[in-house]
C-alpha cells in the first residue's frame, strides 16, 4: 500500500525536538475536538427527549427508540468507507465534508414533522457524525508522531469521555426550559465554529488521486454486515429477545456478511476497505479486544445510570444528567496523567490499574437500593470516570504506535468500528437484561417494550410503591456490566510495557506476521 495521504497533513511535529506537544499540535487538537464533541454529545443528548418525542409524534418507545439506532446504524455503516476517503480525498477535504454533512441532518432533524422524517434526517446527521472522530485521529496521529502518541489521544479522548455525559445535561435542559428541537438546532452554530476553524488552521492535503479505486465488493459486504448485526442486537430489547427467531436471522446474516468480507479483504490486501491483517499484529489484535469492551462498558452504562435515576428515583432529565457529571470529572482528571504514563511506561502498566478502578466504581451500582445515598453514587461515578480516563485512550494509543504511518488513517479507522460496535453489543445486551428483569418483577409495568418498557411513564405515586423492585431489577442488570467490565482485563494483561519514548518515527511496514 502507498503511503496514505494523511500521513502528510502535518509533519511528526517536534520529532526529536523532546515529548512535550508544541503550540501548532496542540491548537490542531482543539480544532479537531471542536468538531469531534458534536456527534459525540449527539449520540446520547437524545436520550433524555425519547418521552417528550413519544408524546409529540404519538408514537411509542419501540418506534421513537430507532430516532437513535438509526442515527448509531448510520455511523456504525460510514465508518469503514472513511480510511479510504482519507487516503483520495486528503484528511482536510473528508473532515470538513463531515461537518457540513452533519449539520445539514442536525437541522433538518430540528425541522422534523413527523417521526419518520426524524429518523431520515439523524440517519443523515449520522452519516456525518461517523467520519468526524477517524479522521480527526488520523490528522492528529500523523501530527504528533508516536513518541506524543498517549498525550495527543488524551486530548482527542476528552469529548470521547465527556460526551456521554455533557449530552444528557445539555440535552435534559433543552428538552425541560427550551424546546427538544434545540438539541439539534444547538449544532448549528457550534458546527459554523468548526468548519471555520479547520478551513483555518487544517493543513492542506490533496490525497492520493493515484489510489486504488474503492473496494466495491468489500462496501457491499461489511457496512450491510454492521447494519444487520446492530440491527438484531437492537429488535433483541423487544420481547423474545436473542431467542426470536428473527433476531437470530438478523444476527446471523451479519455474521455471514462479516466472515465473507474477512475472507475478500485476504485476497485484496491492502486494497480492502479494512486490511484485516492488521489483526496479525497482536498490540492491535489484543487492544482492538480491549477496546470492544471499553465501547460495552462505556456506553452498556450510560443506558443504565439515567435511567436508574429517572425511572427508580423519579429524577427529572436534567437532574439525570447533572448526577452525571462526577463520572466526567474524574475522566477528566485522569487522562493527562494517564497519557503521560502511556508514553514513557506503555498502555500494559496503567490500563490494568484503570480497568481494577472502574469495576471498583461499579460495585456500587450493582447493590444499589431505591434510596441509595447520592454522595455514594458520585463519589462511585467519579471513581469509574477515573477507570475510564486511564482505559480507553491508553488503549486506543497502544494499537496505533506499532503500526506504519501508511496504514494508521485505515487502523484507527478500524477501531472506531470496534468501538461502536462494542457500544452496540452492550446497550442491546443489558437492554435485553433490564427488560426481563423488570418483566419479571413488574409485568404490569414493562409493557411488553424494550429497555424498559413504559416505566417512565409511571405516575409518582405509584413509582413511589414500586422503586424497590426497579432498583432490584437495575442493580441485577449492572452486576451484568460489572462481569463485561471486568472481562476487560485479560486482554489488558497483554499490553506493551514500554513506552515510545526510544523512537520517534514509526515503521515502514506493519509487522503483519
Amino acid at each position: 500500500m502507498s503511503e496514505s495521504p494523511a500521513t502528510r497533513v502535518a509533519p511528526p511535529a517536534g520529532a526529536g525536538a523532546g515529548e512535550r506537544l508544541d503550540r501548532q499540535t496542540i491548537v490542531l487538537g482543539l480544532v479537531i475536538v471542536s468538531g469531534t464533541l458534536m456527534a459525540i454529545l449527539d449520540t446520547t443528548i437524545v436520550n433524555v427527549a425519547l418521552e417528550t418525542l413519544g408524546r409529540d409524534f404519538d408514537t411509542g418507545l419501540s418506534t421513537i427508540q430507532w430516532v437513535i439506532t438509526g442515527y448509531m446504524l448510520a455511523m456504525g455503516t460510514v465508518i469503514p468507507l472513511t480510511g479510504w476517503a482519507v487516503d483520495r480525498f486528503g484528511g482536510r477535504r473528508v473532515w470538513m465534508t463531515s461537518i457540513v454533512l452533519f449539520v445539514l441532518g442536525s437541522a433538518l432533524s430540528g425541522a422534523a414533522w413527523n417521526i419518520e422524517s426524524l429518523i431520515v434526517f439523524r440517519v443523515v446527521q449520522g452519516l456525518g457524525g461517523g467520519m468526524l472522530m477517524p479522521t480527526g485521529m488520523a490528522i492528529l496521529t500523523m501530527a504528533a508522531g508516536p513518541r506524543r502518541m498517549g498525550r495527543i489521544m488524551s486530548i482527542v479522548g476528552v469529548p470521547m469521555l465527556l460526551g456521554p455525559v455533557l449530552g444528557p445535561v445539555l440535552g435534559g435542559w433543552l428538552v425541560q426550559d427550551v424546546d427538544w428541537r434545540w438539541i439539534f438546532f444547538v449544532n448549528l452554530p457550534v458546527g459554523a465554529l468548526a468548519f471555520a476553524l479547520a478551513w483555518w488552521k487544517v493543513p492542506h492535503d490533496h490525497g492520493e488521486h493515484t489510489a486504488p479505486r474503492i473496494d466495491l465488493r468489500g462496501l457491499l459486504l461489511l457496512p450491510p454486515g454492521f447494519v444487520l448485526l446492530i440491527y438484531g442486537l437492537s429488535t433483541a430489547s423487544s420481547n423474545g429477545g436473542f431467542g426470536r427467531p428473527s433476531t437470530i436471522a438478523w444476527l446471523v446474516g451479519g455474521v455471514v456478511l462479516i466472515a465473507l468480507f474477512a475472507l475478500h479483504s485476504l485476497r485484496r490486501r491492502g486494497r480492502a476497505l479494512i486490511d484485516v491483517r492488521l489483526f496479525a499484529d497482536r498490540t492491535f489484535a489484543t487492544a482492538a479486544v480491549a477496546v470492544f469492551f471499553v465501547g460495552i462498558a462505556l456506553m452498556g452504562s450510560m443506558l443504565l445510570i439515567p435511567l436508574y435515576y429517572q425511572t427508580a428515583r423519579g429524577e427529572g432529565a436534567f437532574a439525570a444528567g447533572l448526577l452525571l457529571a462526577p463520572q466526567g470529572l474524574g475522566a477528566a482528571t485522569a487522562m493527562p496523567l494517564a497519557g503521560v504514563v502511556t508514553d514513557k511506561l506503555g498502555a500494559g502498566r496503567i490500563v490494568p490499574v484503570g480497568i481494577v478502578v472502574l469495576v471498583l466504581g461499579t460495585i456500587p451500582f450493582a447493590t444499589v437500593g431505591a434510596d441509595t445515598s447520592y454522595w455514594l453514587l458520585g463519589g462511585a461515578l467519579y471513581v469509574r470516570g477515573l477507570g475510564l480516563g486511564c482505559t480507553m485512550m491508553p488503549t486506543m494509543s497502544a494499537a496505533l504506535t506499532t503500526l506504519s504511518r501508511a496504514v494508521v488513517s485505515r487502523a484507527s479507522s478500524t477501531l472506531n468500528i470496534i468501538v461502536q460496535l462494542g457500544g452496540s453489543v452492550g446497550t442491546a445486551l443489558l437492554a435485553v437484561v433490564l427488560s426481563r428483569q423488570i418483566s419479571d418483577r413488574l409485568p404490569q409495568a414493562a409493557g411488553g417494550d424494550g429497555a424498559g418498557g413504559g416505566v417512565g411513564q409511571i405516575p409518582e405515586r405509584v413509582r413511589e410503591q414500586l422503586a424497590p423492585k426497579l432498583a432490584d431489577a437495575f442493580a441485577h442488570t449492572f452486576w451484568i456490566a460489572l462481569v463485561l467490565t471486568a472481562v476487560l482485563i485479560l486482554p489488558a494483561l497483554l499490553l506493551p510495557r514500554h513506552g515510545a519514548h526510544e523512537r520517534d518515527t514509526v515503521p515502514d511496514a506493519p509487522p503483519m506476521g
